[in-house]
């Protein structure tokens, strides 16, 4: 791999293309901040892609567009004068030594008045708890936060309004937890899943289409509860059972095809057959 120095010049060659292109490069010239919000979050999912696949080779070339767009804001906060590059490497460096005291400042855990730190002025008399596990980690973390300068005056305000729904579900349901609101015993989980399910059943029969949409809305945050509990992502298991629904789906037009019988002509039955046909197949080649 590389060495530091290495890794340097070439974030140095990155900066000198970006300077270039913004100055010479009619498409990157009248780029703004909300032109390239929309390709922001299409290089996002890219990359969530890649790293749902375990392409290393995507991985490394979606990093690069992700990592282009970081470069081309903090260019666009120079040229304002609000910020630059530095500002953003620094100020995430400080961020992250203030709260991880138990690395930077391990006098401070466990005591019982500790210093104020250099990051943030409200941390004099707060207590770090032991972080000898990942929990307690996140569980420092968001107490840091609330105790930072500019930092979440709220537990869940940290939670962006735009991220996709599943994930701000799971992501409220983690920090409701890092401060103490979560299930005792994780199997009591199932009870509520079980009695949400039964509440949608209900409005369901009724036909009630706003009470249903709600109860459906609760038994889904419920079995997101219960992912998180059993430490499995929602969003990644969703995401697999897309791909496999397409496999399947593609196998059965596919045969659909070769059959000259489209799939608005085929029976439920013959499309069921096909598809256990796909199902057999992914089975013995993952045996």
């Amino acid at each position: 791999m590389h060495t530091k120095e290495e890794k340097l010049a070439a974030f140095e060659k990155l900066l000198d293309v970006l300077d270039q292109l913004r100055e010479k490069c009619p498409w990157d010239k009248k780029q703004t901040n909300e032109s390239l919000r929309p390709n922001t979050i299409e290089e996002t999912y890219e990359l969530c892609d890649a790293l749902l696949k375990d392409d290393k080779k995507e991985i490394c070339k979606e990093l690069g567009d992700v990592l282009m767009h970081v470069l081309f804001y903090s260019k666009i906060g120079s040229e304002t004068g609000d910020f630059d590059i530095a500002d953003v490497c620094n100020q995430q460096a400080d961020k992250l030594i203030f709260r991880h005291p138990h690395i930077y400042h391990p006098s401070q855990v466990g005591a019982k008045h500790p210093k104020p730190l250099p990051y943030g002025e409200e941390t004099e008399g707060r207590e770090f708890a032991d972080a000898k596990t990942s929990d307690q980690v996140l569980q420092n973390w968001e107490q840091i936060k609330l105790r930072e300068k500019d930092g979440n005056k709220r537990v869940l305000s940290g939670v962006p309004n735009g991220l996709p729904v599943l994930i701000k579900a799971f992501r409220i349901q983690e920090k409701a937890r890092n401060v103490g609101f979560d299930w005792e015993d994780k199997q009591d989980v199932w009870k509520k899943v079980r009695e949400e399910l039964d509440e949608l059943e209900t409005e369901v029969r009724k036909e009630d289409k706003e009470h249903s949409t709600r109860e459906l809305g609760d038994f889904l945050f419920s079995v997101i509860n219960a992912a998180r509990l059993y430490k499995l992502n929602p969003d990644t298991a969703l995401e697999y059972t897309n791909q496999k629904f397409i496999r399947r789906f593609n196998y059965v037009e596919d045969h659909s095809i070769k059959m000259g019988k489209p799939l608005t002509e085929m029976s439920l039955e013959e499309m069921d057959a096909l598809w256990n046909e796909a199902k057999e197949k992914e089975n013995q080649e993952t045996e």
